[in-house]
């Protein structure tokens, strides 16, 4: 690694830890030349790129900033934190690389994001639901807040209730 510094090319790691979720490995290095100390990141990389499938059918490379930026302008002067919002993205990013290998809805993100932003402050929430759902009247925003007193919220931890049903066993061949 390339001491920032000093430009020197002799360096030594003094430690490693996992780092966002175990997902990336933060190293402390120290330069042998200068002496002087720096963080480096090392992270997997995302071999194919997942492509967004836009409302109008155009496809665009899948963004995290595009994810944060839309949180941010819905979060506003809200009371949440940097350290919630980076969350929201990266829970949304991990499981879309899970679920999808080339193409995402947009949509599917909007609701990923949405789902995250309702557990985590009500009126950013609605704020992106009313960009998502493109509200036109004071009705609509009427509509999504009836919505969101009637539903229960989710807790963490807690499994769905359609997940603890017990599914029939397929019949056994012959």
């Amino acid at each position: 690694m390339i001491c920032p510094f000093c430009g020197a090319n002799d360096d030594r790691v003094i430690d490693s830890r996992p780092a966002e979720s175990g997902r990336t490995i933060r190293r402390r290095r120290v330069c042998n030349r200068c002496e002087r100390r720096f963080t480096t990141y090392e992270r997997v990389e995302q071999h194919a790129r997942l492509a967004v499938v836009k409302r109008d059918g155009s496809r665009v490379p899948f963004d995290p900033d595009t994810v944060l930026r839309g949180i941010q302008a819905a979060c506003g002067k809200r009371p949440v934190p940097e350290q919630a919002k980076a969350g929201i993205v990266e829970a949304v990013e991990e499981e879309l690389h899970q679920t999808y290998e080339r193409e995402v809805d947009s949509r599917v993100i909007g609701e990923l994001v949405m789902a995250r932003l309702r557990e985590v402050d009500e009126v950013a929430y609605i704020r992106f639901a009313s960009e998502y759902h493109q509200f036109m009247s004071v009705t609509d925003v009427q509509r999504e807040l009836d919505m969101l007193k009637t539903r229960p919220k989710n807790v963490k931890d807690q499994r769905d209730l359609f997940d603890a049903v017990p599914r029939p066993a397929a019949p056994a061949d012959p």
